[in-house]
C-alpha cells in the first residue's frame, strides 16, 4: 500500500550544514523555498480559502482571549469595538498586547474540536522525523520533541507588541514562523517579524516571504509590525514553538 503525500515536505535541497552554521552564528534564521513548491502551494490554499478564523487578542493584564470562528460570529459589533479601545489603551500605555486572526490547529486536534484533516494532518507533520530532524539539525538542539501549532492570519490594524515568548513550565526553546503570503509583498505593508536590541533599534527583520521558515532561540525581543489599512493582502502563516518536553 501507498503512504500518502505528506501536506508538508521539506526541500530536499536545503543546505542543512550552512543554514546550521548560520543559526549557530546568529541565534535566528529565515530559511527560504523549506518546502518542496508543490507542498507550499497546498498549503498556501488551505489557508486562505479553507481555514476557519477566530480571533486571538490581549490588552495588558485583559487576556489573551482566543476565540474560535463560531464565538466570532456570534460577537456583536458593540463587543469587537470594547476590544479594539482596550487594545489601544494598552499599547497607549506602552503594555503588552495583540490581536490577530487564528485557527488553534494543535488545540483543535488534540481535544477533538478539528474538522479538518488537512489541518489535523499538518499537525501531524510537525511532530514527525522529517520536519523535527530538519529543526533539530539547523537549531543544533537534538532535545526538541515536538511542535506545537495555530494557523495565523495578520489583516489591516492587526499586530503583536513586543515580547520575547518567554512562558513559565511551557519548555519553549524555538519559536518558528512558517510564511504563505503573497509573492508580492511589500514592506509597507508591515507584518515584519523583527527583532530588537536593548536600546529599542531593529537588529534584524523578516519580511514575511513566502514559503519561507523563520525560527529563532527562545527568549528574544521580537514583534510582528502592524498591518496598515491599506494592505492588499493578508499575513498568512503557521506559527509555535518547539519544545524539549
Amino acid at each position: 500500500m501507498i503512504a500518502a503525500a505528506r501536506l508538508l515536505e521539506i526541500n530536499p535541497g536545503l543546505d542543512r550544514r550552512k543554514l546550521a552554521a548560520l543559526f549557530r552564528e546568529n541565534k535566528r534564521i529565515q530559511v527560504r523555498n523549506v518546502l518542496t513548491p508543490a507542498s507550499a502551494q497546498r498549503i498556501a490554499t488551505l489557508l486562505a480559502r479553507e481555514t476557519p478564523w477566530g480571533l486571538c487578542w490581549s490588552a495588558g493584564l485583559d487576556g489573551p482571549h482566543r476565540l474560535r470562528a463560531e464565538q466570532v460570529k456570534a460577537l456583536p459589533r458593540s463587543a469587537i469595538e470594547e476590544m479594539g479601545k482596550k487594545v489601544a489603551s494598552a499599547m497607549q500605555a506602552g503594555n503588552f498586547a495583540f490581536v490577530y486572526s487564528q485557527y488553534l490547529m494543535n488545540d483543535a486536534k488534540v481535544l477533538g474540536w478539528s474538522r479538518s484533516p488537512k489541518h489535523d494532518a499538518i499537525v501531524d507533520d510537525l511532530n514527525d522525523p522529517p520536519f523535527l530532524d530538519f529543526a533539530r539539525e539547523v537549531t543544533g538542539i537534538p532535545e526538541l520533541e515536538w511542535a506545537d501549532s495555530q494557523a495565523t492570519l495578520y489583516g489591516p490594524g492587526q499586530f503583536l507588541s513586543l515580547h520575547q515568548d518567554i512562558a513559565e513550565g511551557e519548555a519553549r526553546r524555538v519559536a518558528y514562523v512558517l510564511n504563505f503570503c503573497s509573492d508580492a509583498w511589500r514592506p509597507d505593508w508591515g507584518g515584519y517579524l523583527n527583532f530588537y536590541d536593548e536600546q529599542g533599534d531593529i537588529l534584524c527583520g523578516y519580511k514575511p516571504r513566502f514559503n519561507s521558515l523563520n525560527m529563532f532561540l527562545v527568549p528574544q525581543d521580537h514583534n510582528v509590525s502592524f498591518v496598515p489599512g491599506f494592505a492588499p493582502h493578508a499575513r498568512f502563516a503557521i506559527t509555535g514553538w518547539l519544545r524539549d518536553k
